[in-house]
């Protein structure tokens, strides 16, 4: 894990803390937050040394994103989508595809996107001349708006083959929706995508989803998102700790009932920071483990095997059980430890838990736990899907 490229993440967090709420409250789509990921050159951190990018590993970026995510959520999300998203250029596309895609990413700090929802009606891509044309719809398309590029999924009418490919914003045919208006994660850019005829030339192919042609390698990508979620729900929590802290430090009054000389000498108040500053360094640990494991998956290349990569899946759905259950009692407890007067508008600590719940409810953590659960009493693997 590079300290260097953990030091540009916490910088970058600085910047985005200054007006965290402000931004939260607008609502608006974040691309001067982009600029600051940019800025930091966050976007390139995963590209290989070979392609111009940082060369960093896994356990890096899911840090970085971490770290974003303590003041964040929604940046936070953005760059774990775009490391996922990115990542299908060398692990599901071939070296050309890497070279073709992977160069101007670095060079550019592009941003990418995705609209890739499986559980939709998948995009068509129908045959034109040595290419395709795209159509349909996402509902759900994180960072499609604001990126410099798309990652969709879509069947070629012809063959039924579906494939990875690549789509510029600027392209034609596109129309993003503008129409994520949710409970959390306000500025994630996860409002839907429509393209109509949008021309994908053939050098924007990455690769298939066929599953004859997916290898353990290439369906990294799934594990990976789910390592994302479990890194970034940690975060959340970890600066929904901190922030109430601070404020029961400077501005909460001990009760009148329980004789203490101020907020920080109350027993029950110092109990609880007890148990949920524990708990998340628990949960710590276990998300240090899963990037450890999915920076040597990664590493593994094309000797990766089917039982190497299910042993990573339930590792990860463990980080997955925990963090989910931690963010969201830690985002919603704080409040019993800073008193009634943090629940003040301009105080904006129901942003944490905002963003935790409903970011938690992207696939439902109980198919999680009977992962888990399978693995542990007969020692199954779950099957390779968009979501395992």
């Amino acid at each position: 894990m590079s300290s260097e490229w953990i030091g540009r993440a916490r910088d970058a967090a600085k910047e985005l803390a200054v007006d965290a709420l402000e931004r939260d409250r607008a609502n608006k789509e974040p691309f001067t937050e982009a600029e600051i990921l940019r800025r930091y050159e966050l976007p390139a951190l995963l590209v290989p040394a070979g392609l111009g990018g940082a060369g960093q590993t896994w356990a890096t970026a899911l840090a970085a994103v971490r770290e974003l995510a303590t003041v964040d959520g929604s940046i936070a999300q953005l760059l774990g989508y775009h490391y996922v998203n990115q990542s299908n250029l060398w692990l599901a596309g071939t070296p050309e595809v890497a070279e073709r895609l992977g160069r101007p990413s670095a060079q550019w700090q592009w941003l990418w996107g995705d609209a890739v929802n499986p559980i939709e009606p998948e995009l068509t891509l129908t045959p034109d001349g040595t290419g395709y044309r795209l159509d349909g719809t996402k509902s759900f398309s994180t960072g499609a708006s604001v990126g410099d590029l798309t990652v969709a999924s879509g069947t070629v009418t012809t063959t039924g083959e579906p494939l990875l490919v690549a789509v510029p914003r600027d392209a034609e045919g596109i129309d993003f929706g503008g129409d994520w208006d949710n409970l959390g994660q306000r500025l994630s850019a996860s409002g839907s995508v429509t393209f109509t005829g949008t021309p994908v030339g053939g050098d924007w192919v990455i690769g298939s989803l066929a599953p004859v042609k997916v290898t353990p390698r290439s369906s990294l990508i799934t594990p990976a998102i789910q390592a994302v979620f479990g890194h970034f729900y940690l975060g959340i929590a970890e600066g929904a700790l901190a922030t109430a802290a601070e404020y029961t430090r400077t501005t909460s009054r001990p009760w009148v009932l329980g004789g203490a000389a101020s907020a920080t000498d109350e027993p029950y108040v110092l109990a609880t920071y007890g148990s949920y500053a524990a708990r998340l360094d628990a949960v710590g640990a276990q998300a240090e483990r899963v990037a450890a494991r999915l920076t040597e998956a990664e590493a593994r290349g094309a000797d990766l095997t089917w039982d190497e990569r299910g042993e990573l899946a339930v590792t990860v759905a463990r980080l997955k059980v925990v963090a989910t259950d931690a963010a969201l009692d830690v985002t919603a407890g704080i409040y019993e430890v800073t008193g009634a007067r943090s629940t003040a508008n301009r105080y904006g600590f129901d942003r944490f838990w905002r963003n935790v719940r409903t970011h938690t409810l992207h696939d439902p953590v109980a198919y999680k736990r009977r992962e888990v659960g399978a693995h542990y009493l007969t020692g199954a693997h779950p099957e390779f899907t968009l979501y395992t």
